[in-house]
């Protein structure tokens, strides 16, 4: 399969390009039965003879290219009808009826805020025009109304909100909102390029429009990517001052599958500048080694690292309810285990060689021992809550039985 993509260096013509190029190079295997030859990438430095010659091969053509933020409002309808009937009059050219898919907006509805947009009148007029394409030569036409994008590489200040807030925050600039009660609803770019690789396998899926909503429909007129999160511009800030907060409380926010908070977070990492990338974590040191503590989460405990010098015992406390996994990933070491009140001890040898996670029980008395006389030891630590000062639930008691 030969696709011709248009707009292909905009924010979804990039994320979709690196997607299919993927599956041309047999590295996203996912998608099921699905082969691609080429990808022809058509943009403003592209020239007339290009796609010309694109139009002639291609199998399938996404065209995604459009204008968001002219000079002058004229420029709306040039850019996104203009362009539109140029790339269908070159397909009808070639007499080539491959499928062909137009990205549209939910201005295009023109209703409510949008009644007067000339930026919709220019989309809907793009999208009348793909239509009688369809019916004028019988090619399939896929028009997908998109609502507010984001993800990696859509550029800030210029038409989407999240893209600004997040590089803002990701770089201590001031953010403005007007009114935080404000509800976007939002389409994340991986979750686009699904729908538009579904597109190419001829699985899209259909929708007529009540206003600006989706209403999903087998044999609707329009297509749709449903996977979209209504959200409130004050719930977006709040996500991304959690996350901007994250590397000074090691608090990961809750980001549950599937969830806005989830891909939001993606979206905001992908504009952290070079100095934020890398950021340093508290090592408590003493002459024993060291203890770092690396991640906490609101539910399910902490993550730290350990690390013993040769011949050092480290623990040799209890715990009522908390309990851990220990995993030695570099070293020989011991873990021992005595139930309170107990004189049998459990003996677990370990090392980097065959890395194994031990349970520290509760109610057992434990340590850790750096068999070495030479190298470190070194364990990756998880407990199931966070460490809280005021209320430990640590208490010492040597491991060997009295």
């Amino acid at each position: 399969m030969k696709i011709l993509v248009t707009g292909a260096k905009g924010f979804v013509g990039r994320n979709l390009c690196a997607q299919i190029h993927n599956i041309k190079e047999g590295k996203a295997r996912f998608y099921g039965d699905i082969t691609v030859d080429d990808v022809f990438e058509y943009d403003m430095d592209s020239t007339p003879g290009e796609l010309d010659a694109w139009c002639k091969e291609a199998d399938f053509v996404f065209n995604l290219a459009g204008v968001n933020r002219p000079k002058d409002q004229d420029e709306f309808m040039t850019g996104n009808f203009g362009f539109a009937s140029t790339l269908l009059d070159t397909l009808k050219k070639h007499g080539n009826n491959c499928p062909v898919m137009l990205s549209s907006s939910q201005q295009a509805s023109l209703t409510g805020r949008f009644g007067n947009s000339e930026y919709g009148r220019s989309k809907k007029a793009g999208e009348d025009l793909f239509f009688m394409y369809g019916i004028e030569t019988g090619a399939k036409v896929l028009v997908y109304r998109f609502p507010n994008l984001f993800g990696k590489w859509c550029k800030p200040n210029y038409n989407s909100a999240v893209a600004t807030f997040c590089n803002n925050i990701a770089n201590d600039l001031p953010i403005q909102v007007n009114d935080p009660s404000v509800e976007l609803e939002l389409l994340y770019i991986d979750d686009l390029v699904n729908g538009m690789i579904a597109a190419l396998k001829g699985e899209e899926q259909h929708c007529e429009f009540d206003g600006i909503d989706a209403i999903l429909k087998e044999d609707g007129r329009y297509c749709v990517v449903p996977t979209t999160h209504k959200v409130t511009l004050g719930e977006i800030v709040s996500l991304l001052e959690s996350f901007r907060k994250q590397p000074n409380t090691l608090l990961m926010p809750e980001i549950p599958n599937n969830s806005f908070a989830k891909k939001l977070y993606s979206t905001y990492l992908s504009y952290l500048p070079k100095e934020k990338v890398c950021f340093p974590l508290k090592m408590n040191v003493d002459d024993r080694g060291s203890f770092t503590e690396l991640l906490k989460t609101g539910n399910c405990g902490q993550f730290s690292v350990n690390i013993s010098k040769p011949g050092i015992t480290k623990g040799q406390h209890w715990h009522n309810s908390k309990w851990e996994f220990f995993i030695v990933v570099s070293g020989h070491g011991l873990i021992q285990e005595r139930k309170v009140g107990s004189d049998e001890v459990l003996n677990f040898e370990v090392s980097g060689d065959k890395i194994e996670a031990i349970h520290m029980l509760p109610g057992y008395t434990h340590n850790i021992i750096n068999l070495s006389e030479t190298e470190d030891l070194v364990t990756v630590m998880w407990a199931n809550e966070s460490f809280d000062p005021n209320q430990p639930d640590t208490y010492f008691e040597p491991v060997a039985s009295k």
